[in-house]
């Protein structure tokens, strides 16, 4: 029964973390298992039976754990390398839940030998120092009180994603009131329908950015605004120049507002700052702890955002080489980060399937947006700084009224992932580049115009107008951008093999 519960519930996990194939695989194995059972003997069974019955009588056994985690364990290793990659990702919490269940039942010297036995598998030494402190229930009731300013102090990442998924603290009788009280405890609370109310209730400020990020320094003659503003000179350009310097493939690039700077992220985790006069790498950002999957500077430079598969978005400034901010509470990779217009806020967009909003100030989320039913891809806020579009693997794109924080219009047209979303500069056009080879090009003014007189009626049937689709022969569009003159930019890979 143990056996079953367990592959049970990492069915469960693979389903709601997307990994399809992992998940008919697991079907698959355990039809097979339930085939071969089904054939075995009437003396078989009943010895089954008599074990079931000592299993039910000793449902206290610490044993339990040890062998259901490590019977999981061999399979996962054992199994195709196709799937196992995605199966190894759900040792670690599972670990980390039996230690606290052996722990939670008095199993003090069980849980001690299951901690050592399986340690060498995780390479979280921050995390399994602070897991191996935990020796009785009584530490066990306290560190759920402490756990939250651990979080919130430090960077234990892969501790926060599974109480993110997993926990949802509830505050006993006679116990603090720290838990409920803390407003930044809303970010592990999870995703339920009265938390996303309860954070979209929040109120946004349109207004722009005025103070500092960075505490307790004051701007100052050098503040912000005046790091950007270095001369250009007329310098003949070269066709081409090579920046060199990451260890592993590069997933995002951008230029700063003026275009003297450029920011790159990379699957070595780490973020550089390159100076496009000089040719040269001036900063090596490392903060995150997986690859980095995206990096933008905000609109008036200085600062910028970065999104990794660690589950964080964070807030950088240039001239510091740790981040300002750490944006936790999305379940799963961010995959990508966008700046509102007037800098107080950043968007991400997860595999979690939904996106949310930040005050930079803060690091609170104060928006969430639900309804994709696929991994967030890409992000566009329009100028006006009222919408934002979000675009996901399934090639469903969704503008939302930032305000209310619901979906103003689903877009459907992209047979494939949407890789990039872009405004026009006066917000009249959206344009969406997919893997499928083409850029549609959406009304985006008509439509919120509509919008807006029906608002008062409480209709919601509008439909953005796509206006033109753009395909190329052999190329998924990654990325878009639009000039200042409204000319639009698409850039892709070929597919040479097509």
């Amino acid at each position: 029964m143990e056996d079953e519960e367990m592959e049970k519930k990492v069915h469960q996990y693979l389903q709601r973390k997307g990994f399809r194939l992992a998940g008919l695989a697991l079907l698959e194995d355990r039809t097979r298992l339930s085939a071969t059972t089904t054939t075995t003997t009437t003396a078989s069974s009943s010895s089954h039976s008599l074990s079931d019955a000592a299993l039910s009588r000793s449902e206290n056994d610490p044993a339990r754990y040890y062998d259901g985690y490590s019977k999981l364990r061999t399979w996962a290793y054992s199994y195709l390398d196709h799937y196992k990659h995605e199966l190894l990702r759900i040792l670690y919490p599972l670990f980390f839940h039996c230690f606290m269940d052996l722990v939670a039942e008095g199993h003090t010297q069980e849980a001690c030998s299951f901690f050592h036995t399986f340690r060498e598998d995780h390479e979280h030494s921050r995390d399994l120092k602070k897991l191996e402190s935990i020796l009785s229930p009584l530490h066990l009731e306290y560190s759920y009180e402490l756990l939250l300013q651990y979080l919130h102090k430090t960077q234990a990442l892969v501790v926060l994603g599974i109480i993110n998924e997993r926990i949802d603290f509830q505050v006993s009788p006679g116990q603090s009131p720290l838990i409920i009280d803390d407003s930044d405890a809303v970010v592990l609370i999870g995703t339920s329908k009265d938390l996303t109310k309860q954070i979209n209730q929040k109120e946004v400020h349109w207004g722009i950015l005025e103070d500092s990020l960075e505490e307790p320094c004051s701007q100052g003659e050098n503040g912000p605004s005046q790091i950007e503003r270095v001369s250009t000179s007329d310098e003949a350009r070269k066709s081409c120049t090579l920046f060199q310097g990451h260890s592993g493939p590069v997933y995002s690039a951008m230029f700063s507002p003026i275009g003297d700077f450029l920011l790159s992220s990379s699957a070595d985790s780490t973020i550089r700052l390159w100076n496009t006069k000089l040719n040269a790498n001036l900063v090596c950002y490392k903060g995150h702890n997986y690859p980095v999957w995206d990096v933008q500077f905000s609109p008036v430079g200085h600062y910028f955002a970065s999104a990794s598969h660690d589950r964080t978005a964070r807030i950088w400034s240039m001239d510091k080489i740790q981040p300002l901010r750490i944006m936790a509470g999305h379940l799963s990779d961010v995959d990508c980060v966008q700046w509102h217009v007037n800098c107080n806020y950043i968007a991400t967009g997860s595999s979690d399937k939904t996106v949310r909003l930040w005050d930079v100030q803060t690091g609170e989320c104060i928006r969430m947006f639900i309804g994709h039913r696929s991994m967030v891809l890409s992000l566009a806020m329009s100028p006006d700084g009222r919408y934002m579009a979000s675009g996901d693997e399934d090639g469903t794109i969704m503008m939302w009224d930032i305000s209310s924080g619901r979906c103003v219009s689903p877009l459907v047209g992209h047979n494939s992932c949407v890789w990039s979303l872009a405004y026009s500069c006066e917000g009249a056009l959206l344009a969406s580049g997919s893997a499928d080879c083409t850029v549609k090009l959406w009304d985006v003014a008509s439509s919120t115009k509509t919008l807006k007189m029906d608002d008062t009626k409480g209709g919601s049937a509008n439909r953005l107008r796509m206006l033109k689709a753009l395909p190329t022969k052999s190329t998924p569009v990654y990325t878009l951008q639009f000039s200042r003159r409204n000319l639009l930019f698409a850039a892709g890979a070929p597919s040479l093999g097509s």
